[in-house]
């Protein structure tokens, strides 16, 4: 890995963290949902500071090049957030159901009276 690749991963991840501690300090996405976030770039800065643990991991689960690791720790990646986006939408949609029975109740009952 070029010197000037690994320069430019840090400043990515270290942008990445701004990025995301702005938003929420925003009160745009809590920070729950922002560790995430944090955890990739604290991945990304591992992986420029130490570009051998690369080469060791995909000799480890036997990928044959770098490249095809990083597509497949992308793609596993683009999953797991894909599940979490899933699991936080529905239960917003329960949260959604119930607050509408309970405006529902309360207008049921403002209408009797």
């Amino acid at each position: 890995m070029t010197v000037t690749l690994r320069i430019s991963l840090l400043i990515f991840a270290l942008v990445l963290c701004v990025v995301t501690t702005t938003v929420v300090r925003k009160g745009r996405i809590p920070i729950k949902y922002s560790l995430l976030w944090y955890f990739c770039s604290f991945v990304i800065i591992l992986v420029a500071i130490i570009p051998l643990a690369l080469d060791f991991i995909a000799d480890l689960l036997g990928f044959a090049t770098i490249s095809n690791l990083i597509i497949g720790i992308l793609i596993a990646l683009l999953l797991f957030l894909t599940m979490a986006l899933t699991i936080i939408t529905s239960g917003q949609k329960k949260k959604i159901t119930l607050l509408i029975q309970e405006v529902s109740m309360l207008k049921n009952e403002l209408h009797k009276k």
